[in-house]
């Protein structure tokens, strides 16, 4: 059940959260203002229209590389992503919910500029040991998500009925299949993250054979450029 098997992974579209917190960001303020818990952020409008054009690259694709089977983030923009993408395809998808958000803990909503003003004991934590360890009050480091990531992707090599699986979830947990697949250290996966954060709606893959994981391609936006009503947005900094 290892052989040739494939996983693709998909951030969800740009949801409106991503675009309050560019706002934040640029207004210099110290919290992103949204009204939505977390797991109930939707897509924007140029999310929508993302999530459409991945949907278009999947069914250009021949039947036989095509995904058979969805994983997606229980949080909406994912699950919204996922829906519309994969609308006509005739593919089953399953929620799970090790597929979610990173959880931010007390520094949920705040900005960079917003965690050194209302907790600098946390920030000095942070640059202390790093992005990838850092775990803030209440909330998950990296390497927690990896964790539980961990589980998903032995149960997609071991278990699931389907060789080929699309993951649709969100940036830190594209990024950490990429870490876990490629076998990456901490240096490299976070040098990779600052210099190419994952994009909305952008689409990754790796395939399997004898000799192990293959990445195929890496936020991948090809399917949303040449368009400006889905061309991909600049990306504010991976918390």
């Amino acid at each position: 059940m290892d052989h040739n098997l494939w996983i693709g992974a998909v951030r969800h579209g740009e949801s409106t959260a991503n675009i309050a917190a560019r706002d934040a960001a640029r207004d210099g303020l110290d919290l992103i203002e949204i009204t939505e818990r977390e797991a109930d952020v939707p897509l924007s409008d140029l999310g929508r229209r993302q999530a459409e054009s991945l949907g278009r690259r999947l069914g250009r694709m021949p039947g036989s590389e095509r995904p058979e089977l969805v994983l997606a983030s229980p949080f909406l923009r994912a699950r919204e992503t996922a829906e519309i993408a994969t609308s006509g395809l005739e593919v089953p998808m399953r929620i799970d919910e090790r597929l979610r958000d990173r959880d931010l803990g007390i520094l949920d909503l705040h900005t960079v500029e917003g965690i050194r003003a209302e907790f600098p004991q946390e920030a000095e934590r942070r640059r202390h040991h790093g992005k990838f360890y850092y775990r803030p009050p209440g909330g998950e480091s990296w390497t927690d998500v990896a964790l539980r990531l961990r589980m998903v992707l032995r149960e997609i090599e071991q278990d699931l009925p389907a060789q080929r699986v699309l993951v649709v979830a969100h940036d830190v947990v594209v990024a950490l299949v990429r870490y876990v697949l490629e076998d990456l250290d901490e240096h490299v996966l976070m040098e990779e993250a600052k210099k190419m954060p994952v994009s909305n709606a952008s689409l990754s893959s790796w395939i399997k054979d004898d000799h192990g994981w293959h990445r195929e391609r890496f936020n991948d936006v090809t399917h949303l450029e040449g368009d400006d009503s889905t061309r991909p947005t600049a990306e504010e900094p991976v918390a």
